[in-house]
């Protein structure tokens, strides 16, 4: 009974080796290379399968998947005779798991060293700079040369990526300096075309500035000039208006003797004001001076010495104020003149004698004289007043103050 069992025991067994050794089960996206007898037989897909067992066997464990190797860095050398080390990434896909098999022993050893080999024979064409600055262009000739080289192997390299670059410590310490004069020098061109910038907007800014200011002050002195030519022309004009019209009321006024006379008397009062005129002789021939003055007046150029009747009247424009025409006197106007004439000669005396009293004597019998007379500003006609007498006797003349 106990044999029995054991036999029972080793048919079991067996039978669990063999199904075991019959059942393959081969992960997704992997592929089993089977061998019969150490030959080549078939290459097993994803899921189940059975294999003879004890004669089949699976050999290899094929990964379809795309894979990532990282090599470490490589010493390549510039053309320049500098030495770089260079990292390097692959993306590679095997596409045929019997040609990654039986076609190279291992394909990742053979995809690095290939890798190196290539790297250093491109790379060994460029300069330091070439090198640092064409990374694409590495990449894509590795990823050429790999691509034709691992064909054959089943092998499909997608990408090749250039992972560092690293020039030695002095060479970067020179390409740090070299990048940081660089930077000085881009800065200060860029300063210094800030600067001209401003400067160039500065002086146009002082330019236009400059010839709005001319512009204004040439308006301003042109404007200040026609007004001062306008204000000129106007003085000039008033000032020929005021002659005209002085010069019309003396031909309308027919002046004589008796009015110079009058208008001779009505200055003393204004001789005799002021603090430092103390004291000022009246003579008593004044009549006679008055006479002559008159006289010697009346042959000055330009006053008639005898109204011959009306006189032409100056055209003065539309501007010139209107001139009495000249017409007889009332008594009561000569008497107002008369009285004029005594108030002068009264207030003449006062200031010369304060202390003794002074007695004006009028002829208001006396005949008024021919023709009215006019103010320089064309005021009423006022009728000629006859001479005064004098203010003392012969022997006795006044005193009056002198300046």
């Amino acid at each position: 009974m106990t044999a029995l069992w054991i036999v029972v025991a080793i048919i079991v067994l067996f039978v669990i080796v063999l199904l075991a050794r019959t059942v393959r089960i081969i992960p997704q996206a992997r592929a089993g290379i089977v061998e019969r007898f150490g030959k080549y037989k078939e290459t097993l897909p994803a899921g189940l399968n059975v294999v003879v067992p004890f004669v089949d066997k699976v050999r290899y464990l094929i990964d379809l998947r795309e894979q990532v190797v990282s090599f470490p860095p490589q010493p390549v050398i510039t053309e320049d005779n500098l030495t770089v080390s260079i990292d390097t990434v692959i993306y590679f896909q095997v596409t045929d798991p019997i040609a990654a098999t039986y076609e190279i022993a291992n394909y990742i050893q053979a995809v690095e060293q290939l890798t190196m080999t290539t790297l250093r024979n491109i790379v060994g064409g460029m300069d330091l700079e070439e090198t640092l600055t064409s990374r694409e262009t590495i990449n894509s000739g590795l990823r050429g040369v790999l691509d034709e080289a691992t064909g054959k192997w089943g092998i499909r390299v997608n990408r090749v990526e250039i992972k560092g670059i690293d020039p030695p410590p002095s060479i970067k310490d020179s390409m740090e300096k070299q990048m940081r004069a660089d930077r000085d020098k881009r800065a200060a061109i860029l300063s210094a075309e800030g600067q001209r910038q401003s400067a160039i907007l500065t002086a146009e800014g002082e330019k236009q500035s400059a010839i709005l200011s001319a512009e204004g002050a040439r308006e301003s002195q042109i404007l200040r000039a026609q007004a001062d030519r306008e204000a000129a022309i106007l003085r000039a004009q008033g000032e020929g208006q005021a002659i005209q019209t002085v010069f019309q009321a003396i031909h309308d006024g027919q002046p004589d003797q008796s009015l110079l006379a009058y208008q001779y008397l009505q200055m003393m009062p204004k001789i005799a004001e002021g603090d430092a005129n103390k004291v000022w002789v009246i003579p008593s021939e004044i009549t006679k001076a008055l006479e002559g003055l008159g006289s010697s007046i009346h042959e000055i150029a330009g006053i008639p010495k005898e109204s011959g009747g009306p006189r032409k009247r100056v055209d003065m424009g539309a501007s010139a104020p209107a001139v009495p025409s000249a017409g007889s006197a009332t008594d009561r106007e000569l008497s107002s003149a008369n009285k004029a004439v005594e108030d002068a000669i009264a207030e003449a005396e006062h200031a010369a004698n304060p202390g003794a009293r002074a007695v004006p004597t009028a002829d208001p019998t006396s005949e008024p004289m021919s023709g009215p007379t006019s103010g320089a500003a064309g005021a009423d006609d006022v009728p000629d007043a006859p001479l005064p007498p004098t203010a003392g006797g012969d022997d006795d003349p006044g005193t009056a103050p002198t300046q």
